[in-house]
């Protein structure tokens, strides 16, 4: 796992300021640490599309999809990719212990935590594509519940078709949300046709006074 340290400090709110000997120690400090406590683990399945009037129907999944923005980005896929991704429980633990006596490097440390998921998530997102490639398709970008009108509350069935509690040990909750924290839930188009983005930015995101979006970029 590689945590990129300006993706860090991204996540505190530096903005090309100059950072003392201090407080970079106690950064590549918070990398290492994540680094050692994070039990990473993914589970990915992909699934032919069929279209039913306004709806999506992911064949062989339960998975029914009606919102607008993810009809958008599969506009023009065949098959779609449903993931998840964790960091595990130890992360949860430690990000606990230093809200409570020491918040400084708990502020870090989620920063380092939410970089380091975005890495596994890349690194999965990688190897969809590499495989979809064999194919002769092509992958869109990754998108989550939450982002644009795609409901927060789709994490539950995507994790249910996944059966991600009983592969990786991920759940989540009433309130949609996902334990261990640190973890993701996506979908990804696989497509005839090249409409790939890095990343999905913030102008997809229903945030609209968080700091990220005002420099643009996305978060965890």
């Amino acid at each position: 796992m590689v945590i990129d340290k300006k993706e860090v400090l991204r996540y505190l709110g530096y903005k090309n300021q100059e950072i003392d000997r201090k407080m970079m120690d106690l950064v590549d400090e918070c990398c290492y640490e994540i680094i050692d406590i994070s039990k990473p683990s993914s589970v990915y399945e992909i699934f032919d599309i069929e279209r039913n009037n306004d709806e999506l129907l992911l064949i062989g999944s339960t998975l029914v999809l009606k919102d607008k923005d993810i009809k958008d980005l599969l506009v023009n896929s065949v098959k779609c990719a449903v993931m998840a991704a964790t960091l595990g429980s130890a992360v949860d633990i430690k990000l606990a212990y230093y809200s409570r006596f020491n918040i400084t490097k708990g502020v870090i440390m989620d920063a380092c935590a939410s970089t380091a998921i975005e890495y596994i998530c890349d690194e999965l997102q990688d190897k969809i594509m590499k495989n979809a490639l064999q194919d002769n398709l092509y992958i869109t970008t990754r998108y989550s519940p939450g982002y644009g009108d795609f409901s927060i509350a789709n994490g539950a069935e995507i994790l249910n078709v996944l059966d991600a509690y009983k592969k990786i040990g991920l759940t989540i909750t009433e309130n949609s949300i996902m334990l261990p924290r640190k973890s993701v839930t996506a979908l990804i188009g696989l497509s005839k046709v090249k409409n790939f983005k890095s990343h999905t930015g913030c102008e997809s995101c229903k945030n609209v006074g968080c700091e990220f979006r005002k420099v643009g970029g996305y978060c965890v």
